[in-house]
This record gives C-alpha cells, sequence and structure tokens, in this order.
C-alpha cells in the first residue's frame, strides 16, 4: 500500500509540475503579447498592418533612424524572450499564435535590414497621402478625439521632415522611383495646398463636430484646428512639394525596374517573399503568369463567342473600353450600383458561411483607385468600399461586380472584420499578409459565380478579365523588376490579355513599377486557396461543407500560406474522425 501512495504522489507530483510549468508557459507568453501590444500601441506602428488603414492617434509615429534602431532593438529582444518559452507546453491555439508572433518578427527583423523606408510613396499613395486620408477613416465623438487629433496637427512638421531626410539619403543612394511612373506624382501633394482652410480634408472633422458639444467648445476647437492647418499643416505640404519637385523628381531614376539600383536584385528576393509569405523565385511565378494567363484567355475567348460577337480578342477589347453602354453616366450611378450589388451578395452569404461579421460597411468616392479600408475595431467605425468615382471611364461596370466582391463582401470587409472579431490574440487582429488577404479577395471574386452572381456575361467576361489581370501581374512585375522589362513592354502585355480600361493599363504598371511584388501575391495566395478547397473536397467528399471550410479559412485571421495549409490539412485530418 505504501508503494502504491508513494507512486500516485509521485504521478500527482509530476502531473502538478507539468500543469505549473504549462501555467507559466502560458502567463510568461501572455505577458510577451501584452508588452508588444502596448509598445506597438506606444510606438504608433504596426508592423505588417494594411498601409490604408492609417490613422491619427495623438502623437505620430517615429521614423527617424533612432526610432527605427529602438524598434530594431525591442524586437529582437522580443525574439529573445521568445526562446525561453517551451512552446510545446502551450495549448493549441496559443502554439499557432506563437509560431506566427514568431514568424512575425523575424520577418520585421529582416525588414530592418532592407530599404522600404527609402520608399514611403508609391503610385497610388504616400505618407503624405495617407495623412491627409486619415481623418475621413476616424471617429471623432468625444472632446479626447479632438484633442489628440490636435496634437496630430501640430506633431506634422516632425513627421514630414523625417521623411524628407529618408528621401534626401535615398536620392544620394539612387533608391528613387522612376521617373515615368512618378512624372504627376506632385499632384498628390499639390491637392492639400489649399487657399480656404475649409477645403482641406482635415477641416472635415471641425465641420461635422458632434451636435452634443458646448458652443464654447466648438468654437475652441475650431479655432485651434484653423491655426494649425493654416499655419502648419499646408506650409509642411508645401514644404514637401517643393523637396519632392526640386531635388526628388530631378534625381529620379531612369530604369523601371528595381533591380537596376544598388542591392535591387536582393531587396526584390525579399521582397516577394514579404509580400507572397513564400520562398517562390521571380522565375517560377513568371512561368505560372504565362500558364494562367493562356488558361484564362481560352475562357474569356468562349464568352466572345456565346455573345455572338464577329471580330477578334483586341476588336473585343476595343468595344468594351469605348461603348458607353458599359460605363456609370455619374458619381451617384456608380455608387448606386455597387450598392445594389452589395445587398444582393449579402442575402446570399448565411449559405456559405456560418460565421458572418457584425461590422458593417460603407460605399463611398475615392480619386485614386477603388480600395477597402477597415473599421478600427474601437465599434465607433465602420468599414469602407471606395469606388474610383472622379473617372468613371476607369471603373467600368462589366468589372463592378467583380471589384465589388473582393473589396466588401465575401472579400475584404468580410475577411477583416471577422479577424477583428474573433477572440484572439490583439496582433492578430490587425496582421495583413497581402498573399492572404489580397488571395482571399480574389478567392472571393471567383466565388461569387459559384454563388450564382455574373448572369450577364459581359460581367463574367468582366470577372474573367479580373482573373487575368492578377495572372497578367506575375508575368509583368517580375518582368519589370527581374528580367528587365521596359514601361512599355509591360502596358501593351497588360493591355493585350485583358480588357481593362487604358488608364487603368496605364495606372497598374505604373502602380507595379513603383511596389515591386506586392502585385505577386493576389494570384498566389488565391491559387493556394483553391488548391486548399479542392484537397478538401477530395480527402471529405460528401463529408465536404463549405461554410465550414470558409470559416475555417478565416477564423484564424490572416496567416502566411504554409501555415494556412499546415492548418487547413490539420482540419481535414479532424472531420474525418
Amino acid at each position: 500500500m505504501k508503494l502504491k501512495a508513494i507512486f500516485f504522489l509521485s504521478t500527482l507530483f509530476i502531473i502538478n509540475a507539468c500543469t505549473d510549468a504549462g501555467s507559466n508557459n502560458t502567463a510568461q507568453f501572455q505577458q510577451l503579447l501584452d508588452k508588444h501590444w502596448q509598445n506597438a500601441s506606444t510606438e504608433q506602428v504596426f508592423f505588417r498592418n494594411d498601409p490604408d488603414t492609417f490613422r491619427m492617434n495623438g502623437k505620430l509615429p517615429e521614423m527617424s533612424d533612432a526610432g527605427r534602431k529602438r524598434r530594431a532593438e525591442y524586437n529582437q529582444a522580443l525574439l529573445t524572450e521568445l526562446d525561453n518559452i517551451d512552446v510545446t507546453a502551450l495549448s493549441d491555439d496559443d502554439q499557432v499564435t506563437y509560431r506566427l508572433f514568431k514568424y512575425e518578427r523575424q520577418t520585421e527583423a529582416k525588414s530592418y535590414q532592407n530599404i522600404d523606408h527609402y520608399f514611403p510613396m508609391n503610385y497610388y499613395a504616400g505618407y503624405h497621402s495617407y495623412f491627409a486620408g486619415a481623418p475621413a477613416n476616424m471617429s471623432f465623438l468625444t472632446t479626447t478625439d479632438y484633442d489628440n487629433y490636435l496634437v496630430s496637427l501640430a506633431d506634422f512638421p516632425r513627421y514630414n521632415q523625417e521623411h524628407i531626410n529618408d528621401l534626401t539619403i535615398a536620392i544620394e543612394k539612387g533608391y528613387t522611383q522612376y521617373c515615368e511612373t512618378f512624372k504627376d506624382y506632385h499632384k498628390s501633394i499639390s491637392k492639400h495646398i489649399v487657399d480656404k482652410v475649409e477645403d482641406s480634408n482635415f477641416w472635415a472633422p471641425l465641420a461635422n463636430i458632434p451636435a452634443n458639444f458646448n458652443q464654447q467648445d466648438k468654437q475652441t476647437y475650431r479655432k485651434k484646428a484653423k491655426q494649425l492647418i493654416t499655419d502648419v499643416v499646408i506650409p509642411e505640404y508645401q514644404k514637401f512639394y517643393n523637396f519632392f519637385t526640386e531635388d526628388y523628381m530631378t534625381n529620379c531614376r531612369t530604369i523601371a525596374g528595381i533591380s537596376s539600383v544598388e542591392g535591387g536584385a536582393d531587396y526584390y528576393k525579399y521582397l516577394i517573399n514579404y509580400f507572397t509569405t513564400t520562398d517562390m523565385t521571380a522565375d517560377e511565378i513568371h512561368q505560372i503568369g504565362l500558364d494562367e494567363v493562356k488558361r484564362i484567355r481560352q475562357e474569356m475567348q468562349q464568352i466572345i463567342n456565346k455573345v455572338g460577337f464577329k471580330g477578334d480578342f483586341k476588336s473585343f477589347i476595343q468595344f468594351l473600353r469605348t461603348d458607353p453602354q458599359f460605363y456609370a453616366t455619374t458619381e451617384r450611378d456608380l455608387l448606386e450600383k455597387a450598392s445594389y450589388i452589395s445587398r444582393k451578395m449579402a442575402a446570399q452569404l448565411p449559405k456559405w458561411f456560418s460565421v458572418l461579421p457584425r461590422t458593417p460597411f460603407d460605399i463611398k468616392s475615392s480619386a485614386s483607385g477603388a480600395y477597402y479600408v477597415g473599421s478600427d475595431g474601437s465599434g465607433k467605425t465602420s468599414g469602407t468600399y471606395f469606388l474610383a468615382t472622379k473617372n468613371l471611364k476607369s471603373e467600368p461596370l462589366y468589372t463592378l461586380e467583380a471589384l465589388t466582391f473582393h473589396e466588401a463582401e465575401p472579400g475584404h470587409h468580410l475577411q477583416g472584420s471577422i479577424a477583428r472579431e474573433v477572440d484572439m490574440a490583439e496582433f492578430r487582429k490587425i496582421l495583413s499578409h497581402s498573399a492572404f488577404t489580397e488571395g482571399w479577395g480574389l478567392y472571393s471574386e471567383k466565388l461569387g459565380k459559384e454563388i450564382g452572381f455574373y448572369q450577364d456575361p459581359y460581367s463574367d467576361f468582366g470577372r474573367l478579365t479580373y482573373e487575368a489581370w492578377r495572372a497578367c501581374r506575375l508575368v509583368v512585375d517580375t518582368g519589370i523588376h527581374a528580367k528587365g522589362w521596359t514601361r512599355q513592354q509591360a502596358i501593351d502585355y497588360l493591355a493585350e490579355n485583358t480588357a481593362l480600361s487604358m488608364p487603368d493599363v496605364i495606372g497598374q504598371i505604373d502602380r507595379y513599377i513603383s511596389w515591386p511584388a506586392q502585385a505577386l501575391s493576389y494570384k498566389i495566395g488565391e491559387i493556394k486557396m483553391l488548391e486548399l478547397r479542392k484537397l478538401a473536397e477530395t480527402e471529405l467528399g460528401e463529408q465536404f461543407d463549405v461554410r465550414a471550410f470558409h470559416d475555417q479559412i478565416l477564423k484564424n485571421g490572416s496567416l502566411p500560406l504554409a501555415l494556412l495549409e499546415e492548418l487547413t490539412k490539420d482540419w481535414i485530418a479532424k472531420q474525418k474522425i
């Protein structure tokens, strides 16, 4: 009896010791996550966050060498602390979080060794436009919101100068953007140099102060904001405009590809890895693109035959680009058509997803292309689907279904909102791995066909031209940055293989030139998701539940593709039990 008692007590001691070790590991890991999030919130720099979601919150991020060095050292300290945690003692869910957190910290460490900070602008946006666009994405409900806003406006000179300092060094090193791509970029700066403060983006929160504010507060905030916008913000935009036109553009690079700059070839490899979360080479991606373009082109030809068009592919594309029936007549017309499409899709979502987001989204006009900006997660802001309404020729109606499904539902809004609302570590809620988020957006376009949309063959052709567009990206992005293609070569290839409007074609090529590798993520991510869907359908047969599959893909938030594949295969195995 004594031996049995001793054995029992020994076993109990081991179990308790293991439990204590596991609890200690869990607590230590949670403390590390909390410390990281607190630091990121203080720095106002959130690694791998969607840049379109930039919002002001008091003091602006420090973009100086000292700020980057501090963040790099802190990130390295986190990696050291992570090595002291026994991942095997964590729960299954915490193990996923651990692996993802370590992957992000390792990737962030690589970013400090590269030249990202010398390229704070691309064809569509830059630090100056994200700053100017922030007020429209923010909620102004309390005096604290307005107090923080005034702090941000007052801090802009430092923030602006730190970027100009980086760009000055970039000029010295030859790390500038391509001349032809950036020839009109000054307009994105000058439009914020206004004569009347009421015409400034920055005045909008003051024009709509909540009714429950007393009159004295309203007057005080308007007076202070007017002074800051007039005497601080607008002069800083003028300062940046002068620097950009006189110093930066006089030293712009004359070859389109990033490989033309010192260390550019290695930088492009890093960017491929960062945006696709894979170790694929430029040559592999280029060939996938060629194969996909060929496949999709055959499907496009089938629709041309179906509608009875008399002419070749090139003639059909010209017909789509020029016939008035394929374009909205007014800004409101376009917005209303997109709203109708989104509401029709919303009614179908419960058949394809068992988890749906609580956060709503708005549809607004944009002067710089179509895109989506997610909620800030506070419950006080909605998501926003922006449509390019200033040039109606750049937003044809035959692509509107595909565009809406990509940007809104079941695309970015649904995916991003679910990530925000799931109970998981804060850093995971805002992660945006481009291959995952954009891959899901492209998968959503195709899903629309399965759900029952694209009944109009021209709209279905629009879906295919969007898919061909993303396949062409694999060809032209790698062509420009790894194979020495010229800008005109890339324009010709994209124009010949899609039905995008010519303004869109040119704008897209300039986007790829100024933002290397980002455009690769769409098709690479979509291919992986379709591959996993096919695997699940094959392995599970009649057990396959598309709603459960979609919930599995989305429930962990944004993931690198290798981890997504592993977790999906684990899920498939569990469904068989």
